[in-house]
């Protein structure tokens, strides 16, 4: 794109990388969000997502003078989405500028009456005038009001936040310093907000850098003692994380803007151990960004097509953590992590003072404490990384990652962790990120069965399943899981996103978790009781929308 003459507050087309152009507004970065060295940019908020970055401005177009050009060239039900909150943005600015107008006129109107008040009138004169000024003052301070409210709501708020507050995945409250953020809330893209865009997978913004991490990539760094507190502060769907009262947890969260969109590769040689359903995604995106991969699968047949797009062979485990920096493994259970790692030509035969091994597996917090205490012994550095997601995250390179362990070695991963993820939390001690992601699997889990009972309960009911999903798609629960499970289930499409069997697998390990501390897990159990069900109904295979048919059967 051409540089061209921009300021504050203008509409724009902004382009990231590898990214097609999306609309946005030039805004004022965050207090604590610094400028990146180099080439002039501006800090853009992009219209239907919760996104924004630095864009330099070469790769910036006004909006309007190009808006046919962008139309034409992308056909996205997002991007049109994206369009109309520019519209409305635009209309609601120019029926602002239509009241300040008429607020004007009402404050001259005042003026005359004060004029004429001030000259001898009789009785009923005065108190009509004095009727007629308490409207306008009235009709002038709600407008005030509105204004300074609508304003305060949306400035201390990203872009559209509102609409994702109606969203299951909603996480903190706004910080309180971030005040240009002008971009109203669009009806039109209410029900997208409540999971990510798909066809973009913008970078995350700049603050300080944490010593030795990537200036590419942000992330979340979490050192826990003995009574963890956190209180969370979102920057758009970054977040910052304060200390509470107690003073008992010491935070840190580092934004960054890759203000090019490009990832630089780290020059260490990567290992991956595992192509399953996530694992193959991950690794396609390692090798599209430029790492060396070596990859070993139980099966080898799965190897071929990563070779192909460039990726190099490994026998065994054992083989590849020897020849490799850093490995990473993501199989499917506790008792597959420990034989990954334990078994004949398994990952520990290959451990030697410096390397490294992560494991994405979701596995529980005794396997990985276990997995870590032979990987070190052997002066082997570790890190647990269990990722947040399904097949089709994977593939686009949008995992969450939840790690923990040596924190030095997860600096180490921080291009990889980029090139398969949009954000990762560190997390603190071994044992952390297996507890949480099985959490987050418990109540991933336990709505899922939820959604599968309505469904039902619907059609045996006499009423219409799609009728349940259009009125769920517009209310608080809305979401791109819920819709998508729900689709599978009026389809009768059952291919796996997400292995039924594991998520009951995760569901088990979330109940015994609570088990080990005295916490009751009723919800979960229930919910296990009905992936049980299915999985004796042939069902393991499929997706976990088919919990769906132990109800039916």
């Amino acid at each position: 794109m051409a540089a061209v003459s921009l300021r504050l507050g203008d509409l724009v087309w902004g382009k990231l990388g590898r990214y097609p152009p999306w609309p946005g507004k030039i805004v004022n970065p965050p207090k604590d969000l610094k400028k990146p060295r180099g080439k002039k940019c501006f800090f853009v908020k992009f219209f239907g997502t919760e996104d924004h970055a630095w864009i330099k401005v070469e790769q910036l177009k006004p909006y309007h003078a190009h808006k046919e050009e962008m139309i034409k060239i992308n056909k996205g039900k997002r991007f049109q989405q994206a369009v109309d909150a520019v519209e409305e943005f635009l209309r609601r600015a120019k029926g602002k500028d239509q009241t300040s107008s008429h607020t004007s006129a009402d404050d001259k109107s005042r003026r005359n009456s004060s004029e004429e008040r001030s000259r001898p009138n009789s009785g009923d004169e005065k108190r009509k005038l004095s009727l007629s000024e308490g409207k306008v003052k009235k009709n002038v301070g709600e407008g005030k009001k509105r204004v300074s409210s609508g304003s305060a709501e949306r400035g201390s708020k990203p872009p559209l936040k509102r609409a994702q507050e109606q969203s299951p995945r909603k996480r903190g409250r706004p910080p309180k310093d971030e005040k240009d953020l002008t971009i109203p809330e669009s009806s039109t893209v209410k029900g997208m907000m409540a999971g990510p865009m798909a066809a973009f997978k913008w970078q995350p913004t700049a603050s300080e850098p944490v010593k030795d991490a990537d200036p590419h990539f942000h992330h979340f760094l979490l050192s826990q003692t003995e009574k963890p507190a956190v209180c969370y502060q979102a920057i758009t769907k970054k977040l910052k994380i304060c200390e509470e009262e107690t003073g008992s947890t010491s935070i840190q969260a580092a934004d960054s803007t890759a203000v090019n969109g490009s990832i630089t590769p780290t020059d260490k040689k990567i290992g991956f151990l595992g192509l399953g359903l996530m694992g193959s995604g991950i690794v396609s995106n390692l090798l599209k960004m430029g790492h060396t991969v070596t990859v070993w699968n139980r099966t080898a047949e799965k190897c071929d097509l990563f070779i192909q797009e460039g990726a190099r062979l490994g026998r065994t485990p054992a083989e590849v953590v020897s020849t490799c920096d850093i490995t990473f493994a993501c199989v499917s259970d506790p008792k597959a992590a420990k034989d990954l790692v334990l078994g004949p030509s398994g990952v520990l035969q290959g451990i030697r003072p410096g390397k490294c091994y992560v494991d994405m597996s979701t596995v529980d917090a005794d396997t990985v404490t276990e997995l870590a205490q032979v990987i070190v012994s052997r002066g082997g550095r570790f890190l647990e990384a269990p990722v947040s997601g399904n097949q089709q995250l994977s593939n686009d390179g949008m995992l969450v990652i939840l790690a923990a362990g040596d924190r030095g070695l997860y600096e180490d991963c921080s291009s990889c962790f980029q090139a398969m993820g949009k954000t990762s939390f560190f997390l603190g001690e071994v044992g952390n990120a297996a507890k949480m992601m099985l959490i987050v699997n418990m109540v991933q889990g336990s709505f899922m069965a939820t959604i599968a009972e309505g469904l039902t309960l619907a059609q045996v009911t006499g009423q219409s399943q799609q009728t349940l999903l259009d009125i769920l798609n517009q209310g608080q629960l809305a979401s791109i899981f819920l819709d998508q499970k729900c689709q599978n289930i009026l389809q009768g499409n059952f291919k796996p996103d997400f292995y039924l069997k594991y998520i009951q697998k995760d569901l088990r390990l979330a109940i015994a978790l609570g088990d080990a501390v005295n916490h009751p897990t009723p919800m979960a159990a229930a919910a296990n009781e009905v992936y049980k069900r299915a999985k004796a109904l042939d069902q393991s295979d499929n997706d976990m929308s088919a919990v769906y048919r132990a109800y039916i059967h």
